[in-house]
């Protein structure tokens, strides 16, 4: 008989890294500044992470700021506002809201962030050392979070064969870097990827990053498989999903995250970590 697929909550998660947090925060010895959230446009998801975000690092004790820009702000325009808060000495990180509108030169914005203040790992200088396994950079924090979250669930990751549902710089591409780090066997599935359905049901670990609502059911799960869910969408209702659906792996998979309530939550999590990183390597920087 099947049995119900465990449900892995990010609430736990979350709440494991928050007590580093309050250990890291007392250890200070000045306040660790505040985090930039930019965004361009008015998205649901967006919107929906930037208030998930700020909600999260108010309750680790932390300041967020959000700072909004119209969708047909010129690329100049962009840059010019975006320097201002890249040179602000009481902005310890960033977060930059993906993707910018066409107008704007994405790459030109990569390169021109702080490395120091990159808390999701965009610059090349972090994403070079997320690439050569160097942990004195910052990795992309949705990517990071699915390592917490296995890890927290204690789900061996060494020697599991990890196939990975998308290749963008936002999270295939670095998790993957993760996953090898961690002596995983990582496949990554993309738009061209023949015989996909196959492929992910080969997975032990399977992580949907696709970026398309409700895209995996059954038919990707192998079973007993755990599945990770990075996905923001709004489905036809209004309401959150992921790339996962959910109700159709009931069964099928052993373990699954939900959205909401799963990754994001920790992914948030994380976002509060690096800041708090940020600003102790600021104040060894600063005393030296």
């Amino acid at each position: 008989m099947e049995t119900d697929t465990i449900v892995l909550k990010g609430a736990e998660v979350s709440a494991k890294i928050k007590e580093q947090v309050t250990e890291e925060l007392q250890k200070l010895e000045s306040m660790p500044g505040k985090l930039a959230i930019i965004r361009v446009g008015e998205r649901p998801d967006d919107m929906s992470y930037e208030r998930g975000a700020k909600k999260k690092l108010e309750s680790f004790g932390l300041e967020a700021e959000s700072y909004a820009f119209p969708e047909e702000i010129t690329d100049q325009e962009f840059k010019e506002a975006f320097q201002r808060i890249n040179q602000d000495e009481r902005i310890t990180g960033i977060l930059l809201l993906r993707p910018l509108p066409k107008q704007i030169r994405e790459k030109d914005i990569e390169e021109m962030i702080d490395p120091k203040k990159d808390l999701d790992g965009i610059s090349p200088k972090n994403i070079a050392k997320v690439f050569a396994g160097d942990e004195t950079g910052f990795a992309p924090c949705t990517a990071e979070a699915v390592i917490q979250v296995l890890k927290a669930y204690h789900i061996p990751i060494a020697g599991k064969r990890v196939v990975i549902v998308g290749r963008s710089m936002v999270v295939g591409k670095p998790l993957s870097m993760l996953m090898l780090k961690e002596n995983a066997t990582v496949t990554i599935c993309h738009t061209k990827t023949r015989e996909i359905e196959e492929t992910c049901r080969n997975g032990e670990i399977l992580i949907a990053a696709a970026g398309k609502a409700k895209m995996l059911d059954k038919k990707y799960v192998g079973k007993d498989a755990v599945v990770i869910d990075v996905g923001i969408n709004v489905d036809e209702e209004g309401k959150l999903c992921g790339d996962v659906d959910f109700k159709s792996i009931d069964g099928q998979a052993a373990m699954a995250t939900p959205v909401p309530g799963g990754v994001g939550m920790v992914t948030t999590a994380v976002l509060a970590q690096h800041l708090v990183r940020a600003a102790r390597e600021k104040n060894t920087e600063d005393c030296r």
